[in-house]
């Protein structure tokens, strides 16, 4: 039954645009629609979740969430090109399911050691990367298997590179000296 209501509804929906590309077209004739108007048409239809997340869920969410990112080997290329996109959506998740908690203390502790090892992620990739980039222009300006042939622009500027890194490693180390481990990892000896 509601089947069928619908198939009205969307059959009339198209005749009603045809009804009305022949009255733009010709203002002399005038064609009564031949579709009830819906009352849905004229509604806003706004977001609403009812999803909750108790206290407890919320921790126990940032804990494992920690946990996991905090296990992986940053420095592992392959895998952080899998699991990145994940961890992304989850701490989005994150961000709106801690929002009523966040005057608490141990919960908004919590989120910001969560947020700060995002934080130190995100500048060790980007150190990483650019020593990844520098080592793969060193290997190109060597030539195809090192023979020389088809060989690109060899990098002058090297020792200039490398103690940039080695300045953003401190700055790094400095700045967020409980993630040593993880920078060491991923910056310095990797």
């Amino acid at each position: 039954m509601a089947t069928a209501a619908m198939r009205r509804f969307a059959s009339c929906a198209g005749k009603a645009t045809r009804f009305a590309r022949v009255q733009s077209a010709l203002p002399a004739a005038r064609l009564p629609l031949a579709c009830p108007r819906s009352p849905f048409q004229d509604s806003v239809r706004s977001y609403i979740t009812v999803q909750k997340y108790t206290r407890d869920d919320v921790v126990s969410l940032l804990d494992e969430y920690h946990a996991t990112v905090m296990s992986t080997n940053w420095a592992d290329y392959l895998n952080l090109v899998y699991s990145v996109p994940f961890w992304e959506a989850e701490f989005e998740k994150l961000t709106t399911v801690v929002q009523p908690y966040l005057h608490e203390p141990e919960v908004g502790d919590k989120f910001k050691q969560v947020q700060e090892m995002m934080d130190v992620f995100y500048q060790c990739e980007d150190v990483r990367d650019h020593l990844n980039e520098l080592a793969e222009l060193a290997t190109r300006a060597s030539g195809f298997m090192g023979t020389g042939f088809a060989a690109e622009e060899k990098v002058e500027n090297m020792d200039e590179h490398a103690k940039s890194a080695a300045e953003s490693y401190d700055k790094i180390l400095e700045k967020h000296p409980d993630f040593k481990p993880k920078i060491e990892q991923t910056i310095g000896h990797g």
